[in-house]
Protein backbone atom coordinates (compact mmCIF):
# COMPACT_ATOMS: atom_id res chain seq x y z
CA UNK A 1 0.00 0.00 0.00
CA UNK A 2 1.34 3.61 -1.18
CA UNK A 3 1.14 5.86 1.53
CA UNK A 4 0.49 10.01 1.00
CA UNK A 5 3.51 11.84 1.67
CA UNK A 6 3.58 15.55 2.31
CA UNK A 7 7.02 17.06 1.17
CA UNK A 8 7.45 18.98 -1.89
CA UNK A 9 9.32 17.73 -5.36
CA UNK A 10 12.74 19.09 -4.70
CA UNK A 11 12.89 17.48 -1.40
CA UNK A 12 11.77 13.90 -3.15
CA UNK A 13 14.41 14.81 -5.51
CA UNK A 14 17.28 15.33 -3.03
CA UNK A 15 16.13 12.49 -1.26
CA UNK A 16 16.39 9.93 -4.84
CA UNK A 17 19.91 11.81 -5.50
CA UNK A 18 21.15 10.68 -1.75
CA UNK A 19 20.10 7.04 -2.92
CA UNK A 20 21.06 6.79 -6.56
CA UNK A 21 23.74 9.34 -6.76
CA UNK A 22 25.67 7.76 -9.95
CA UNK A 23 22.88 5.97 -11.02
CA UNK A 24 21.63 7.21 -14.69
CA UNK A 25 18.83 9.85 -13.91
CA UNK A 26 18.23 11.58 -17.60
CA UNK A 27 19.51 10.07 -20.86
CA UNK A 28 19.04 11.31 -24.76
CA UNK A 29 20.12 8.34 -26.83
CA UNK A 30 20.26 10.32 -29.98
CA UNK A 31 22.63 12.74 -28.55
CA UNK A 32 24.29 10.45 -26.19
CA UNK A 33 23.20 12.66 -23.94
CA UNK A 34 23.32 11.48 -19.91
CA UNK A 35 23.14 12.55 -16.89
CA UNK A 36 23.57 10.65 -12.87
CA UNK A 37 21.50 11.99 -10.29
CA UNK A 38 24.18 13.84 -8.87
CA UNK A 39 24.46 15.47 -12.54
CA UNK A 40 21.11 16.12 -13.19
CA UNK A 41 20.58 17.36 -8.84
CA UNK A 42 23.66 20.15 -10.19
CA UNK A 43 21.80 21.22 -13.48
CA UNK A 44 18.12 21.66 -11.25
CA UNK A 45 19.81 23.44 -8.73
CA UNK A 46 21.60 25.62 -11.21
CA UNK A 47 18.25 26.37 -13.02
CA UNK A 48 16.39 26.76 -9.77
CA UNK A 49 18.95 29.72 -8.86
CA UNK A 50 18.48 31.24 -12.12
CA UNK A 51 14.82 31.68 -11.51
CA UNK A 52 15.21 33.06 -8.86
CA UNK A 53 17.96 35.60 -9.52
CA UNK A 54 15.44 36.56 -12.67
CA UNK A 55 12.80 37.85 -9.51
CA UNK A 56 10.86 34.73 -9.10
CA UNK A 57 9.36 34.51 -5.70
CA UNK A 58 7.68 31.55 -4.31
CA UNK A 59 4.19 31.25 -6.05
CA UNK A 60 5.49 33.79 -9.30
CA UNK A 61 4.56 32.18 -12.49
CA UNK A 62 7.14 31.36 -15.32
CA UNK A 63 5.99 29.72 -18.55
CA UNK A 64 7.62 27.20 -20.70
CA UNK A 65 6.76 26.49 -24.55
CA UNK A 66 9.11 23.68 -25.79
CA UNK A 67 9.09 20.10 -27.50
CA UNK A 68 10.70 17.60 -24.70
CA UNK A 69 14.10 19.40 -24.92
CA UNK A 70 16.92 18.45 -22.44
CA UNK A 71 16.09 21.73 -20.36
CA UNK A 72 12.78 20.59 -19.21
CA UNK A 73 13.56 17.65 -17.18
CA UNK A 74 15.83 20.06 -15.12
CA UNK A 75 13.59 23.35 -15.19
CA UNK A 76 10.25 21.18 -14.03
CA UNK A 77 12.47 19.87 -10.52
CA UNK A 78 13.62 23.55 -10.38
CA UNK A 79 10.25 24.91 -10.26
CA UNK A 80 10.22 22.49 -7.24
CA UNK A 81 12.98 23.50 -5.37
CA UNK A 82 12.80 27.21 -6.37
CA UNK A 83 8.94 27.32 -5.50
CA UNK A 84 7.92 29.15 -9.03
CA UNK A 85 5.00 28.24 -10.74
CA UNK A 86 5.73 26.15 -14.05
CA UNK A 87 2.90 27.12 -17.01
CA UNK A 88 2.81 24.59 -19.28
CA UNK A 89 2.51 26.21 -23.00
CA UNK A 90 0.76 23.47 -26.17
CA UNK A 91 3.41 23.38 -28.78
CA UNK A 92 0.64 24.07 -31.29
CA UNK A 93 -0.06 27.25 -29.95
CA UNK A 94 -0.19 30.53 -32.16
CA UNK A 95 -0.55 34.24 -31.13
CA UNK A 96 -3.98 34.72 -29.75
CA UNK A 97 -4.22 31.61 -27.99
CA UNK A 98 -0.38 32.28 -26.60
CA UNK A 99 -0.97 35.68 -25.43
CA UNK A 100 -4.31 34.28 -24.14
CA UNK A 101 -2.52 31.78 -21.86
CA UNK A 102 0.49 34.34 -20.99
CA UNK A 103 -2.12 37.06 -19.67
CA UNK A 104 -4.59 34.58 -17.71
CA UNK A 105 -1.64 32.88 -16.11
CA UNK A 106 -0.07 36.38 -14.97
CA UNK A 107 3.51 34.86 -17.09
CA UNK A 108 6.60 36.86 -15.36
CA UNK A 109 8.72 34.60 -17.55
CA UNK A 110 8.58 32.51 -20.86
CA UNK A 111 11.33 30.24 -21.80
CA UNK A 112 10.98 28.91 -25.85
CA UNK A 113 12.28 27.65 -28.51
CA UNK A 114 13.00 29.39 -31.22
CA UNK A 115 11.02 27.41 -33.68
CA UNK A 116 9.10 24.29 -34.38
CA UNK A 117 7.26 22.78 -37.50
CA UNK A 118 7.90 25.60 -39.48
CA UNK A 119 6.07 28.22 -37.03
CA UNK A 120 8.58 30.74 -35.45
CA UNK A 121 7.75 30.91 -31.57
CA UNK A 122 10.17 33.64 -31.13
CA UNK A 123 9.08 35.96 -34.08
CA UNK A 124 5.16 35.23 -32.36
CA UNK A 125 6.58 36.22 -28.92
CA UNK A 126 7.80 39.75 -30.92
CA UNK A 127 4.53 39.93 -32.54
CA UNK A 128 2.47 40.02 -29.31
CA UNK A 129 5.77 42.09 -27.87
CA UNK A 130 7.27 44.54 -30.44
CA UNK A 131 9.32 46.16 -27.22
CA UNK A 132 11.02 42.39 -26.46
CA UNK A 133 13.10 43.96 -29.92
CA UNK A 134 14.74 47.35 -27.62
CA UNK A 135 14.67 45.56 -24.29
CA UNK A 136 16.99 44.93 -21.79
CA UNK A 137 16.95 41.24 -21.17
CA UNK A 138 15.07 40.60 -18.40
CA UNK A 139 13.01 44.08 -18.11
CA UNK A 140 10.81 43.68 -20.99
CA UNK A 141 8.33 46.76 -20.37
CA UNK A 142 4.64 45.11 -22.90
CA UNK A 143 1.62 46.86 -23.05
CA UNK A 144 -0.47 43.81 -24.07
CA UNK A 145 1.75 41.63 -21.35
CA UNK A 146 2.40 43.87 -18.76
CA UNK A 147 3.48 41.25 -16.51
CA UNK A 148 6.03 39.11 -18.52
CA UNK A 149 9.76 41.22 -17.74
CA UNK A 150 12.06 37.80 -18.72
CA UNK A 151 12.37 36.25 -21.94
CA UNK A 152 14.74 33.08 -22.33
CA UNK A 153 15.50 31.35 -25.79
CA UNK A 154 16.86 27.83 -26.07
CA UNK A 155 18.71 27.87 -29.18
CA UNK A 156 22.10 28.79 -30.74
CA UNK A 157 20.89 32.02 -32.12
CA UNK A 158 20.89 34.97 -30.30
CA UNK A 159 17.54 36.85 -30.15
CA UNK A 160 17.31 41.01 -29.29
CA UNK A 161 15.79 41.62 -25.60
CA UNK A 162 16.40 37.87 -24.42
CA UNK A 163 18.25 35.50 -22.55
CA UNK A 164 20.22 32.67 -24.06
CA UNK A 165 19.47 29.73 -21.88
CA UNK A 166 23.51 29.76 -21.15
CA UNK A 167 23.14 33.61 -20.12
CA UNK A 168 20.28 32.43 -18.25
CA UNK A 169 21.77 29.94 -16.19
CA UNK A 170 24.71 31.79 -15.51
CA UNK A 171 22.66 33.95 -13.28
CA UNK A 172 22.49 31.96 -10.75
CA UNK A 173 26.04 32.40 -9.83
CA UNK A 174 24.12 35.81 -8.17
CA UNK A 175 22.03 33.24 -6.11
CA UNK A 176 23.78 32.02 -3.23
CA UNK A 177 23.64 28.04 -1.83
CA UNK A 178 22.33 29.25 1.27
CA UNK A 179 19.37 31.59 -0.77
CA UNK A 180 18.42 28.59 -2.37
CA UNK A 181 17.73 26.50 0.76
CA UNK A 182 16.16 29.67 2.57
CA UNK A 183 13.43 29.44 -0.50
CA UNK A 184 13.49 25.71 -0.29
CA UNK A 185 12.68 25.79 3.08
CA UNK A 186 9.99 27.83 2.47
CA UNK A 187 8.16 25.85 0.34
CA UNK A 188 5.03 23.68 1.23
CA UNK A 189 3.76 20.50 -0.47
CA UNK A 190 0.36 22.02 -0.25
CA UNK A 191 2.05 25.23 -2.66
CA UNK A 192 0.77 25.46 -6.16
CA UNK A 193 3.68 24.13 -8.21
CA UNK A 194 2.13 23.13 -12.03
CA UNK A 195 -0.47 24.74 -14.23
CA UNK A 196 -1.59 22.55 -16.94
CA UNK A 197 -3.42 24.21 -19.22
CA UNK A 198 -6.72 22.11 -20.56
CA UNK A 199 -6.33 20.98 -24.73
CA UNK A 200 -9.35 23.39 -25.24
CA UNK A 201 -11.26 20.61 -26.78
CA UNK A 202 -14.07 22.75 -26.26
CA UNK A 203 -13.90 26.82 -25.09
CA UNK A 204 -11.16 28.58 -23.88
CA UNK A 205 -8.03 26.31 -22.29
CA UNK A 206 -8.64 26.59 -18.26
CA UNK A 207 -5.52 26.73 -15.98
CA UNK A 208 -5.62 23.63 -13.75
CA UNK A 209 -3.72 24.54 -10.04
CA UNK A 210 -1.91 21.21 -9.41
CA UNK A 211 -0.16 21.21 -5.67
CA UNK A 212 3.26 19.12 -5.05
CA UNK A 213 1.09 16.98 -3.01
CA UNK A 214 -1.47 16.41 -6.01
CA UNK A 215 1.24 15.31 -8.75
CA UNK A 216 3.70 13.72 -6.21
CA UNK A 217 1.69 11.18 -4.39
CA UNK A 218 0.00 10.47 -8.04
CA UNK A 219 3.39 9.84 -9.65
CA UNK A 220 4.20 7.27 -6.46
CA UNK A 221 0.82 5.69 -6.80
CA UNK A 222 1.37 5.23 -10.62
CA UNK A 223 5.03 3.63 -9.93
CA UNK A 224 3.27 1.20 -7.45
CA UNK A 225 0.54 -0.26 -10.01
CA UNK A 226 3.33 -0.19 -12.73
CA UNK A 227 5.80 -2.02 -10.09
CA UNK A 228 8.71 0.42 -11.37
CA UNK A 229 12.00 -0.15 -9.71
CA UNK A 230 15.51 1.84 -9.64
CA UNK A 231 16.20 -0.65 -12.36
CA UNK A 232 13.72 0.19 -14.89
CA UNK A 233 14.21 2.92 -17.70
CA UNK A 234 11.25 4.66 -19.26
CA UNK A 235 10.90 5.65 -22.82
CA UNK A 236 8.63 9.16 -22.62
CA UNK A 237 7.85 10.52 -26.52
CA UNK A 238 4.61 12.02 -24.85
CA UNK A 239 4.81 16.26 -25.00
CA UNK A 240 6.01 17.59 -20.96
CA UNK A 241 3.77 20.45 -21.62
CA UNK A 242 0.78 17.61 -20.81
CA UNK A 243 0.10 15.80 -17.82
CA UNK A 244 1.14 12.54 -18.93
CA UNK A 245 4.16 13.26 -20.34
CA UNK A 246 5.63 15.44 -16.50
CA UNK A 247 3.39 13.42 -13.89
CA UNK A 248 3.04 9.70 -15.61
CA UNK A 249 6.07 10.22 -16.98
CA UNK A 250 9.16 11.92 -15.50
CA UNK A 251 7.80 12.58 -12.03
CA UNK A 252 6.83 9.01 -11.86
CA UNK A 253 9.90 7.18 -12.99
CA UNK A 254 12.34 9.78 -10.77
CA UNK A 255 9.79 8.81 -7.75
CA UNK A 256 11.09 5.28 -8.31
CA UNK A 257 14.73 6.52 -9.00
CA UNK A 258 14.86 5.04 -12.46
CA UNK A 259 16.16 6.93 -15.68
CA UNK A 260 14.02 8.78 -17.74
CA UNK A 261 14.83 8.37 -21.41
CA UNK A 262 12.86 11.30 -23.65
CA UNK A 263 12.43 11.65 -26.93
CA UNK A 264 12.07 14.88 -27.98
CA UNK A 265 9.92 15.33 -31.02
CA UNK A 266 7.79 12.52 -31.98
CA UNK A 267 9.04 9.52 -34.14
CA UNK A 268 8.33 5.95 -34.55
CA UNK A 269 11.26 4.22 -35.78
CA UNK A 270 13.17 6.87 -33.18
CA UNK A 271 11.07 5.39 -29.76
CA UNK A 272 11.82 1.75 -31.11
CA UNK A 273 15.27 2.87 -31.78
CA UNK A 274 15.80 4.55 -28.72
CA UNK A 275 13.85 1.19 -26.85
CA UNK A 276 16.69 -1.14 -28.27
CA UNK A 277 19.47 0.88 -27.58
CA UNK A 278 18.87 1.90 -24.20
CA UNK A 279 17.52 -1.14 -23.14
CA UNK A 280 14.23 0.68 -21.95
CA UNK A 281 11.80 -1.56 -19.92
CA UNK A 282 8.87 0.94 -20.31
CA UNK A 283 6.97 2.70 -23.12
CA UNK A 284 4.50 5.68 -22.63
CA UNK A 285 1.97 6.48 -25.36
CA UNK A 286 -1.14 7.70 -26.61
CA UNK A 287 -3.15 4.89 -29.16
CA UNK A 288 -1.97 6.50 -32.29
CA UNK A 289 1.69 6.42 -30.95
CA UNK A 290 1.57 2.60 -30.50
CA UNK A 291 -0.57 2.11 -33.55
CA UNK A 292 2.42 3.73 -35.37
CA UNK A 293 5.01 1.79 -33.60
CA UNK A 294 3.08 -1.31 -34.67
CA UNK A 295 2.26 -0.85 -38.05
CA UNK A 296 6.15 0.02 -38.71
CA UNK A 297 7.29 -2.00 -41.76
CA UNK A 298 10.44 -2.93 -40.11
CA UNK A 299 9.24 -3.44 -36.49
CA UNK A 300 10.95 -7.07 -36.41
CA UNK A 301 14.27 -5.64 -36.91
CA UNK A 302 13.84 -3.53 -33.65
CA UNK A 303 14.88 -5.97 -30.31
CA UNK A 304 12.16 -4.92 -28.16
CA UNK A 305 12.47 -8.06 -25.46
CA UNK A 306 13.86 -5.23 -22.76
CA UNK A 307 10.18 -3.99 -22.68
CA UNK A 308 7.74 -4.85 -19.67
CA UNK A 309 5.78 -2.15 -18.80
CA UNK A 310 4.27 1.04 -20.07
CA UNK A 311 1.32 3.31 -19.99
CA UNK A 312 -1.54 4.05 -22.44
CA UNK A 313 -3.58 6.78 -22.03
CA UNK A 314 -5.26 9.92 -23.91
CA UNK A 315 -8.25 8.14 -25.37
CA UNK A 316 -9.79 4.31 -25.49
CA UNK A 317 -7.01 1.19 -26.02
CA UNK A 318 -9.11 -1.40 -28.53
CA UNK A 319 -8.95 -4.93 -27.92
CA UNK A 320 -6.47 -5.31 -30.87
CA UNK A 321 -4.40 -2.56 -30.47
CA UNK A 322 -3.85 -3.83 -26.86
CA UNK A 323 -3.14 -7.73 -28.18
CA UNK A 324 -0.28 -5.76 -30.79
CA UNK A 325 1.55 -4.14 -27.89
CA UNK A 326 1.78 -7.29 -25.66
CA UNK A 327 2.13 -9.55 -28.12
CA UNK A 328 4.66 -8.04 -30.42
CA UNK A 329 6.19 -5.51 -28.21
CA UNK A 330 5.94 -7.77 -25.21
CA UNK A 331 4.74 -5.02 -22.55
CA UNK A 332 2.88 -7.82 -21.05
CA UNK A 333 2.77 -5.72 -17.58
CA UNK A 334 1.19 -2.92 -19.78
CA UNK A 335 -1.53 -0.49 -17.97
CA UNK A 336 -4.44 1.24 -19.05
CA UNK A 337 -4.22 5.05 -16.83
CA UNK A 338 -7.53 6.89 -16.85
CA UNK A 339 -8.12 10.18 -15.63
CA UNK A 340 -7.92 14.06 -16.00
CA UNK A 341 -5.67 17.20 -15.91
CA UNK A 342 -7.94 18.16 -12.95
CA UNK A 343 -7.26 15.10 -11.04
CA UNK A 344 -3.22 14.78 -11.15
CA UNK A 345 -4.25 13.02 -13.78
CA UNK A 346 -4.12 9.36 -13.15
CA UNK A 347 -7.42 8.20 -10.78
CA UNK A 348 -7.48 4.80 -12.11
CA UNK A 349 -5.39 2.20 -13.76
CA UNK A 350 -5.20 -1.33 -14.70
CA UNK A 351 -2.71 -3.62 -13.00
CA UNK A 352 -0.31 -6.24 -14.91
CA UNK A 353 -2.19 -9.07 -12.94
CA UNK A 354 -5.94 -8.29 -14.68
CA UNK A 355 -6.91 -10.89 -16.98
CA UNK A 356 -6.97 -9.92 -20.69
CA UNK A 357 -11.10 -8.46 -20.36
CA UNK A 358 -10.50 -6.23 -17.92
CA UNK A 359 -7.58 -4.51 -19.46
CA UNK A 360 -9.22 -4.10 -22.68
CA UNK A 361 -12.85 -3.59 -21.45
CA UNK A 362 -12.08 -1.21 -18.67
CA UNK A 363 -10.06 1.41 -17.33
CA UNK A 364 -9.27 -0.41 -14.35
CA UNK A 365 -9.91 0.02 -10.19
CA UNK A 366 -9.45 3.27 -8.48
CA UNK A 367 -5.75 4.05 -6.87
CA UNK A 368 -5.55 4.38 -3.18
CA UNK A 369 -6.62 7.34 -1.44
CA UNK A 370 -9.08 8.42 -3.86
CA UNK A 371 -12.67 7.77 -3.68
CA UNK A 372 -15.42 7.31 -7.53
CA UNK A 373 -18.36 6.92 -7.63
CA UNK A 374 -20.61 6.66 -10.55
CA UNK A 375 -23.45 9.55 -10.00
CA UNK A 376 -26.81 10.31 -11.93
CA UNK A 377 -25.60 13.17 -13.88
CA UNK A 378 -25.62 17.26 -12.55
CA UNK A 379 -25.52 15.42 -9.20
CA UNK A 380 -23.61 13.36 -6.70
CA UNK A 381 -26.05 10.94 -5.96
CA UNK A 382 -24.50 7.35 -6.38
CA UNK A 383 -26.01 4.82 -8.75
CA UNK A 384 -26.04 1.00 -8.71
CA UNK A 385 -23.39 -1.53 -10.06
CA UNK A 386 -23.42 -1.29 -13.76
CA UNK A 387 -25.67 1.54 -14.55
CA UNK A 388 -24.49 4.36 -16.29
CA UNK A 389 -23.49 7.80 -14.93
CA UNK A 390 -21.12 10.35 -14.44
CA UNK A 391 -17.43 9.45 -13.12
CA UNK A 392 -16.93 11.47 -9.51
CA UNK A 393 -13.57 11.60 -8.20
CA UNK A 394 -12.84 12.96 -4.43
CA UNK A 395 -9.39 12.71 -2.45
CA UNK A 396 -5.67 13.89 -2.63
CA UNK A 397 -5.81 14.13 -6.58
CA UNK A 398 -8.41 16.73 -7.10
CA UNK A 399 -6.93 19.83 -8.24
CA UNK A 400 -6.91 23.22 -5.80
CA UNK A 401 -8.94 24.79 -8.39
CA UNK A 402 -8.96 26.66 -11.99
CA UNK A 403 -6.42 30.15 -12.04
CA UNK A 404 -8.61 32.76 -11.66
CA UNK A 405 -11.59 31.31 -12.50
CA UNK A 406 -13.73 30.43 -9.17
CA UNK A 407 -16.78 30.25 -11.20
CA UNK A 408 -15.61 27.59 -13.33
CA UNK A 409 -14.11 25.89 -10.36
CA UNK A 410 -17.45 25.80 -8.50
CA UNK A 411 -18.99 24.67 -11.79
CA UNK A 412 -16.21 21.26 -11.49
CA UNK A 413 -16.21 20.68 -7.91
CA UNK A 414 -19.04 20.47 -5.76
CA UNK A 415 -19.42 21.27 -2.16
CA UNK A 416 -18.83 17.95 -0.68
CA UNK A 417 -15.17 18.11 -2.58
CA UNK A 418 -16.48 15.46 -5.81
CA UNK A 419 -14.94 16.74 -9.09
CA UNK A 420 -17.39 16.03 -11.41
CA UNK A 421 -15.35 14.73 -14.42
CA UNK A 422 -18.08 15.11 -17.53
CA UNK A 423 -17.22 11.30 -18.32
CA UNK A 424 -19.80 9.04 -18.50
CA UNK A 425 -19.02 5.00 -17.25
CA UNK A 426 -19.95 2.33 -15.17
CA UNK A 427 -18.83 0.78 -12.30
CA UNK A 428 -18.92 -3.14 -11.79
CA UNK A 429 -19.39 -5.35 -8.32
CA UNK A 430 -15.26 -5.61 -8.52
CA UNK A 431 -14.83 -2.09 -8.67
CA UNK A 432 -13.73 -1.91 -11.92
CA UNK A 433 -14.49 1.57 -13.91
CA UNK A 434 -15.93 0.77 -17.93
CA UNK A 435 -15.47 4.37 -20.19
CA UNK A 436 -18.54 5.02 -21.73
CA UNK A 437 -18.43 8.20 -23.35
CA UNK A 438 -18.55 12.32 -22.48
CA UNK A 439 -21.61 13.75 -21.51
CA UNK A 440 -20.77 16.27 -24.09
CA UNK A 441 -20.30 13.08 -26.87
CA UNK A 442 -23.73 11.55 -26.71
CA UNK A 443 -25.68 11.30 -29.35
CA UNK A 444 -29.22 11.93 -28.69
CA UNK A 445 -30.90 10.55 -32.06
CA UNK A 446 -34.63 10.82 -32.18
CA UNK A 447 -34.83 10.56 -28.35
CA UNK A 448 -32.53 7.80 -28.58
CA UNK A 449 -29.24 7.98 -26.61
CA UNK A 450 -25.79 6.89 -28.66
CA UNK A 451 -22.81 6.61 -27.14
CA UNK A 452 -20.08 7.02 -29.88
CA UNK A 453 -17.28 4.69 -27.52
CA UNK A 454 -19.61 1.96 -28.32
CA UNK A 455 -19.65 2.07 -32.11
CA UNK A 456 -15.64 2.84 -32.39
CA UNK A 457 -15.11 -0.77 -30.19
CA UNK A 458 -17.83 -2.31 -32.58
CA UNK A 459 -16.33 -1.03 -36.10
CA UNK A 460 -12.35 -1.10 -34.68
CA UNK A 461 -12.91 -5.09 -34.94
CA UNK A 462 -12.90 -4.90 -38.84
CA UNK A 463 -10.12 -6.09 -40.08
CA UNK A 464 -9.85 -3.08 -42.78
CA UNK A 465 -10.11 -0.52 -39.77
CA UNK A 466 -6.79 1.00 -38.10
CA UNK A 467 -8.77 3.86 -36.35
CA UNK A 468 -12.12 5.39 -36.18
CA UNK A 469 -13.58 8.24 -34.38
CA UNK A 470 -17.73 8.54 -34.09
CA UNK A 471 -19.69 11.48 -33.42
CA UNK A 472 -22.71 13.21 -33.49
CA UNK A 473 -23.86 15.35 -36.21
CA UNK A 474 -26.67 17.39 -36.81
CA UNK A 475 -30.04 16.13 -38.79
CA UNK A 476 -33.35 17.57 -39.85
CA UNK A 477 -35.34 14.47 -38.99
CA UNK A 478 -33.66 12.98 -36.11
CA UNK A 479 -32.24 15.97 -34.36
CA UNK A 480 -28.85 13.93 -34.77
CA UNK A 481 -27.46 11.34 -36.50
CA UNK A 482 -24.00 9.23 -35.95
CA UNK A 483 -21.23 10.34 -38.23
CA UNK A 484 -17.66 8.19 -38.68
CA UNK A 485 -14.39 9.07 -39.72
CA UNK A 486 -12.20 6.10 -40.46
CA UNK A 487 -8.57 5.08 -40.94
CA UNK A 488 -8.11 1.87 -43.13
CA UNK A 489 -5.28 -0.43 -42.27
CA UNK A 490 -2.34 0.54 -45.02
CA UNK A 491 -3.93 -1.41 -48.37
CA UNK A 492 -7.25 -1.99 -47.44
CA UNK A 493 -10.30 -0.57 -49.64
CA UNK A 494 -13.81 -0.40 -48.53
CA UNK A 495 -16.54 1.68 -49.05
CA UNK A 496 -19.38 3.31 -47.13
CA UNK A 497 -21.84 0.56 -48.49
CA UNK A 498 -19.09 -2.45 -47.30
CA UNK A 499 -18.58 -0.88 -43.81
CA UNK A 500 -22.73 -0.56 -43.28
CA UNK A 501 -23.05 -3.95 -44.48
CA UNK A 502 -20.37 -5.17 -41.89
CA UNK A 503 -22.53 -3.76 -39.12
CA UNK A 504 -25.88 -4.55 -39.95
CA UNK A 505 -27.44 -7.04 -38.29
CA UNK A 506 -24.77 -6.95 -35.45
CA UNK A 507 -25.42 -3.20 -33.58
CA UNK A 508 -28.82 -1.70 -33.72
CA UNK A 509 -29.86 0.25 -36.71
CA UNK A 510 -29.95 3.34 -35.35
CA UNK A 511 -26.36 3.39 -34.41
CA UNK A 512 -25.17 2.15 -37.96
CA UNK A 513 -23.48 5.32 -39.18
CA UNK A 514 -25.80 7.33 -41.61
CA UNK A 515 -22.10 9.36 -42.58
CA UNK A 516 -19.00 7.57 -43.26
CA UNK A 517 -15.74 9.22 -44.12
CA UNK A 518 -12.26 7.53 -44.78
CA UNK A 519 -9.68 9.97 -43.68
CA UNK A 520 -6.00 9.95 -43.67
CA UNK A 521 -5.75 11.54 -39.96
CA UNK A 522 -7.60 13.37 -37.66
CA UNK A 523 -7.28 16.97 -36.24
CA UNK A 524 -5.28 16.23 -32.84
CA UNK A 525 -4.26 18.43 -29.96
CA UNK A 526 -0.48 18.42 -29.36
CA UNK A 527 -0.79 15.92 -26.66
CA UNK A 528 -2.62 13.27 -28.60
CA UNK A 529 -6.29 14.04 -27.97
CA UNK A 530 -8.86 14.12 -31.19
CA UNK A 531 -10.60 16.98 -31.52
CA UNK A 532 -14.41 15.81 -32.38
CA UNK A 533 -15.46 19.51 -32.50
CA UNK A 534 -13.40 19.48 -35.44
CA UNK A 535 -14.70 16.68 -37.36
CA UNK A 536 -17.70 17.97 -36.36
CA UNK A 537 -16.85 21.53 -38.15
CA UNK A 538 -15.45 19.56 -40.69
CA UNK A 539 -18.75 18.11 -41.42
CA UNK A 540 -20.61 21.25 -41.30
CA UNK A 541 -18.49 22.83 -43.72
CA UNK A 542 -19.35 19.97 -46.32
Amino acid sequence: MVQLVYETIGQMLETRVTQFRQKEALVYADRNFRQTYEQFDDDVNRAAKALIAIGLERGDHFSVWTTNVQQWPSLQFASGKSGAVLVTVNTNYRATELEYLLKQSDSRAIILIDNFRGHSFIDTLYELCPELKTATPGQLESERLPLLKTVVVISDKSYPGTYSYEAFLALSEQVSDAELVARKQSLHFDDVINIQYTSGTTGFPKGVMLTHANILNNALHIAEVMRLTPEDRLCIPVPFFHCFGCVIGTLTIVSAGGTMVPIEQFSAEEVLRTVEQEKCTGLHGVPTMFINELNLPNISEFDLSSLRTGVMAGSNCPVELMKGVINVMGMTDFTICYGQTESSPVITQTSPDDPFDKKTETVGKKHEHVDIIIAAPGTNDELPRNVQGEILVRGYAVMKGYYNNEEATREAIDEDGWLHTGDLGTMDEEGYIRVTGRLKDMVIRGGENIYPREIEEFLYKHPSILDVQVCGVPDEKYGEECAAWIILQPGASETEESIRAYCDGKISKHKIPRHIFFVDEYPMTASGKIQKFKLREQFMAF
